[in-house]
C-alpha cells in the first residue's frame, strides 16, 4: 500500500562521540555490544564484544575472519576489520535471554591496512552516495516493507500456517498478529525509528510497517535493523516473521515499494518538483525515471534477488511485471504519487524485502543518476492498466517486460555496465556466482507441483 509520507527538508544528524557512547553504555549498565554488518546477500552478521572491549570496538580495532562470510575473501586473506559508524549506536529494547540489554553499532568492513573493503555492501552504497553529492544531489528514500507472521509448530519449526482472518486495513484480526505488530512498533520506537503507519495487508498473516523517509544510507541501515527487530519480537510472541517475497501460492506476495527523490545539497530543494512543467515534474525527475526504466532489468537481480522473488512478479497480485511509469495507476514499475512540492517523488514498485538494502539502493541511485547525467527521457506515462493491455498495445507504448526469473535477471545485470561499475568487480563477481549457484540448485530440484502434474499422466 502507498502512503503519502510526511516530508521536510533533509537535515544533518548530530554526531556522536566515543566518549558519549561510553558514558551511555556505563549509565545503562550494558555488558555486551554487537558490531553489525551484512554479507553480499544481505544477511545480517555480527561480532559481539564484552564490556572490556568497548573502547577497542569504538576505535575500529575489532577483527574477524572474513573467509567465513558469503562473498567476502579467500581463506588466505581472511582478516578483516570492523569500523563502526558511531551515529548508528543504539541499545536494543529487549532483555536478551535474561542476560540484560545489548547495544549495537553498524559497521563498515575494512582491510587490515585500513582501506575500505571492496566487498562491503555498506561502503558500496556510501560510494554511490558520494557520487551523487559530487553531482549536487542527496538521495532521499522511504520504504514500505511487508512481511508475513506465521505460526510455529510444537517442535519450534516455522510453518506457513496462520489463524489470521484479517484483510486489508482490518482493525482486529482474531489472532496474535495485531498485538505482535504493535509490540514491533514499540521496539522500533525504542530504537529511534519514527513509524508513520502500521496495518494489516491484503493476505492473511501479512503486515506492513512504514517508517519515516531519510537519506539512502540511513534507510539501508534502518532496513537491516527493521528485519532483525521484526523477527526478534515475533519470535518472542511465539510467531515466525518472514520477509520471503512469496511464501504462499494464490495470495499477494510481500513487496518493498521504495519512494525516492533527489534533493539539492546546496539549497535543500527537491529537484524533482517544477511547478511550471508538465505533470509538475522537473527534467531531473523525468531523467531519473528514465534511468530507472533503462536499468530495470539488470537492477531486478539486486532488488529481487531470490528464485522466489519471481513468484511474486506475476500478473494478478498487484506486483509490477512491465517496465513503464505512470502518474496514477498502480500497475507500472514506477509510479509518481500525487503529492507535489517538497514531497514530489517516484515510487519503484518491484523491490522485495529480501533484498540486500545497501546493494538495492546502490542500484536504484546509480540507475537514476545515469538517467540524470545522460538526460534519458522516458516514454510518455501509461495511465491505463498494463495487465489488461494486449501485447500490441504494450509494444505501441514501448512497454517491455521485467525478467521472468532470477536467471534472466542475473544475465541482464551482467550486461549492465552502469550497475557493474556501481557495484565494483568484487561484489558483482561474487553476487553473480552466489545467485547462479542458487538458480542451478533450484532447477535441479524436483518440486511437488511437477510430481502432482506429471506422475500419473506420463
Amino acid at each position: 500500500m502507498q502512503h503519502e509520507h510526511a516530508v521536510d527538508t533533509p537535515q544533518t544528524k548530530a554526531k556522536l562521540t566515543p566518549e558519549e557512547i561510553l558514558a551511555t553504555l556505563e549509565r545503562e549498565g550494558i555488558q555486551f555490544m554487537r558490531l553489525m554488518f551484512t554479507d553480499i546477500t544481505g544477511i545480517n552478521k555480527n561480532v559481539e564484544v564484552p564490556r572490556t572491549q568497548f573502547e577497542k570496538a569504538l576505535d575500529g580495532q575489532v577483527m574477524f575472519d572474513g573467509s567465513s562470510i558469503e562473498g567476502f575473501v579467500r581463506i588466505e586473506e581472511s582478516d578483516m576489520i570492523l569500523v563502526p559508524d558511531l551515529d548508528t549506536f543504539a541499545i536494543f529494547p529487549w532483555d536478551d535471554q535474561g542476560q540484560g540489554r545489548v547495544a549495537r553499532l553498524i559497521c563498515d568492513v575494512h582491510n587490515p591496512d585500513g582501506s575500505a573493503f571492496a566487498g562491503c555492501p555498506r561502503s558500496t552504497l556510501k560510494r554511490q552516495v558520494a557520487r551523487a553529492s559530487e553531482l549536487g544531489y542527496q538521495m532521499m528514500a522511504g520504504v514500505e516493507a511487508e512481511f508475513f507472521l506465521f505460526e510455529v509448530a510444537e517442535n519450534g519449526a516455522p510453518t506457513t500456517e496462520t489463524h489470521d482472518v484479517g484483510g486489508y486495513f482490518d482493525i482486529a484480526p482474531i489472532d496474535r498478529g495485531e498485538p505482535c505488530r504493535r509490540a514491533i512498533v514499540h521496539a522500533l520506537h525504542a530504537l529511534g525509528f519514527e513509524v508513520e503507519a502500521a496495518h494489516h495487508e491484503v493476505a492473511e498473516g501479512q503486515h506492513e510497517i512504514d517508517f519515516r523517509y531519510s537519506d539512502a544510507l540511513t534507510i539501508a541501515d534502518n532496513l537491516a535493523t527493521f528485519r532483525l527487530a521484526v523477527r526478534k519480537v515475533a519470535h518472542d510472541w511465539g510467531l515466525h516473521a518472514t520477509f520471503m517475497p512469496k511464501p504462499l501460492h494464490g495470495v499477494n506476495g510481500s513487496g518493498m515499494h521504495t519512494h525516492q527523490s533527489l534533493f539539492s545539497t546546496e539549497t535543500g530543494h527537491n529537484e524533482f518538483y517544477a511547478e511550471e512543467k508538465e505533470w509538475r515534474l522537473s527534467e531531473t525527475a523525468l531523467n531519473y525515471i528514465g534511468g530507472l526504466l533503462r536499468h530495470a532489468k539488470g537492477m531486478c537481480a539486486l532488488t529481487n534477488p531470490l528464485v522466489n522473488s519471481y513468484k511474486r512478479l506475476v500478473p494478478g497480485y498487484e506486483a509490477p511485471t512491465h517496465i513503464a511509469w505512470s502518474e496514477r495507476n498502480r500497475s507500472p514499475l514506477c509510479r509518481v504519487p500525487a503529492r507535489r512540492g517538497v514531497g514530489t517523488r517516484v515510487e519503484l514498485r518491484m523491490p522485495d524485502p529480501a533484498c540486500n538494502p545497501y546493494l538495492a539502493l546502490t542500484a536504484m541511485l546509480a540507475a537514476g543518476l545515469d538517467g540524470v547525467t545522460q538526460k534519458l527521457t522516458p516514454p510518455d506515462p501509461v495511465n491505463k492498466n498494463i495487465y489488461t493491455m494486449s501485447q500490441r498495445e504494450r509494444a505501441r507504448h514501448k512497454v517491455e517486460s521485467l525478467p521472468a526469473n532470477l536467471n534472466e535477471a542475473i544475465a541482464a545485470l551482467q550486461k549492465d555496465q552502469v550497475l557493474a561499475d556501481a557495484l565494483g568487480e568484487h561484489i558483482l563477481e561474487n553476487f553473480v556466482r552466489a545467485k547462479k549457484a542458487e538458480w542451478h540448485d533450484y532447477i535441479a530440484q524436483v518440486h511437488d507441483w511437477e510430481v502432482e502434474r506429471y506422475l500419473t499422466s506420463y
